[in-house]
C-alpha cells in the first residue's frame, strides 16, 4: 500500500504539489494523469526519494518514508524506478546494466537474478549486447529488467513509453501490465496519455495545477467526472463542454434540461448526431478523422470546438448541424464544479 497525506511540494511560486491525500491498496496500479506542469512527475520524484516534501507524509505499507522530520533515502525504500530516458550505462552490456543495482546492494545469487529478469522481459538473448546495439523498445525492456531484478515491492514509472513509436507503445503496455501482475508489486505510473492510463490503471489520480481533481477507477472517471477539467481531459475523444447561460445553450437556445444554469454542459461525442432540428447547433466543419470504423467530426460553434461520432462514410459539407441529446451528461458551474 502507498498512502499520501496532505503531501505538498513548493519550489518558487505556487505549489507544484498541493495538499494531496490518497491511498493505493497493496498490489494496485495508480496512474498519475494530467497535462504537462500539473505536478505528477514531482509527486513521483517524492515517492522515489529524489525530492523532499515541503510538508505531508508518505507511507510505503506501514513504513513512513517521508514526513518532514524523517526522510528515507531512495535506496532504502524497496522501490524500483524507470525513467523516460531509460538511463542505461552505455559501456555496460545488457546483463551488466541489470546486474549493477544488485552489485551495489551486495545481493547474493546475482547471476540468477539477472537471468530471471532478462527472461521475464523476453531479452535473454541480448545479455551480451550493449545499449547502442539494440533498439529503443529493447532498451526499455532492459530498463524494466534492471528495475525488477532486486524484486522491489513498489514500482515507479516516469512516462516510460513516451520515446517509443505507436506500435511499440501498444506492445509495451501489454508487457507492463503483465509485469505488474507477475510481480504483484504496487505501482505508480506517470503519463499524460489517457490510453495508457485506462489500459494499465486500477486507480487514476487526475491532476491539475498541483492538485488531484479526481481519484477514481478508470470507468468512474469516464462515467462520473467530478469537475469540468476531468470531463474535458479524460476520454477519447474527450467530452464536449458547451457553454450555457441562464439555462440556454450558448446563451441562445433555451432548454429546460439545463435547469437555468450558467457554466458548461457536458455532452459526449457519441451522444451528438449530425442532423438539423429545433434542438440543433449550426457549425462550420473543422476536421473529420477516421477512427475505428467511424468518423470523429469536429465543427466550430460560436468559437467553440464540438466533436461528434458519426458513421463511416457520412457525407459532410462545410456547414454542419449538431443535434443535441435530450439532456446533458452533467452540468458544471462557471468554476467547474458539478451542479447536482
Amino acid at each position: 500500500m502507498i498512502s499520501l497525506t496532505k503531501l505538498t511540494k513548493t519550489f518558487n511560486g505556487p505549489p507544484a504539489v498541493d495538499d494531496v491525500t490518497l491511498s493505493v491498496p497493496e498490489g494496485g496500479f495508480l496512474v498519475l494523469l494530467g497535462p504537462s506542469g500539473c505536478g505528477k512527475s514531482t509527486m513521483l520524484r517524492m515517492l522515489a526519494g529524489l525530492e523532499t516534501p515541503t510538508s505531508g507524509t508518505i507511507r510505503f505499507g506501514d513504513t513512513v518514508v517521508a514526513d518532514g522530520a524523517r526522510i528515507t533515502p531512495p535506496d532504502k525504500r524497496d522501490a524500483g524506478l524507470v525513467f523516460q530516458s531509460y538511463a542505461l550505462w552505455p559501456h555496460m552490456t545488457v546483463a551488466g546494466n541489470v546486474d549493477w543495482p544488485l552489485k551495489v546492494a551486495g545481493t547474493p545469487n546475482r547471476a540468477g537474478r539477472v537471468a530471471e529478469a532478462l527472461k521475464m522481459m523476453g531479452i535473454a538473448d541480448l545479455a551480451h549486447r550493449y545499449p547502442g546495439e539494440i533498439s529503443g523498445g529493447q532498451q526499455q525492456r532492459v530498463a524494466l529488467a534492471r528495475m525488477i531484478a532486486p524484486r522491489p515491492k513498489f514500482l515507479l514509472f516516469d512516462e516510460p513509453l513516451s520515446n517509443l513509436d505507436a506500435t511499440l507503445r501498444v506492445e509495451m503496455r501489454h508487457e507492463l501490465s503483465r509485469l505488474h501482475k507477475t510481480t504483484g508489486a504496487t505501482a505508480v505510473y506517470v503519463t499524460h496519455d489517457q490510453i495508457e492510463a485506462m489500459t494499465l490503471a486500477t486507480h487514476v489520480a487526475v491532476m491539475n495545477r498541483g492538485r488531484v481533481e479526481q481519484f477514481a477507477s478508470p470507468l468512474d472517471l469516464l462515467a462520473k467526472p467530478a469537475t469540468a477539467f476531468v470531463a474535458r481531459f479524460v476520454g477519447t475523444p474527450p467530452a464536449n463542454l458547451i457553454p450555457i447561460r441562464d439555462g440556454a445553450w450558448l446563451a441562445r437556445l433555451p432548454d429546460a434540461a439545463l435547469r437555468g444554469a450558467t457554466g458548461h454542459a457536458m455532452v459526449r461525442a457519441e451522444d451528438l448526431t449530425l442532423a438539423t432540428g429545433p434542438r440543433s447547433l449550426s457549425a462550420e466543419l473543422m476536421e473529420a478523422i477516421p477512427m475505428a470504423g467511424q468518423l470523429l467530426v469536429t465543427g466550430a460553434v460560436g468559437g467553440h470546438r464540438i466533436t461528434c461520432v458519426a458513421p463511416a462514410g457520412t457525407p459532410l459539407t462545410r456547414d454542419l448541424h449538431f443535434a443535441l441529446p435530450d439532456a446533458p451528461g452533467a452540468i458544471f458551474d462557471i468554476e467547474g464544479n458539478p451542479i447536482r
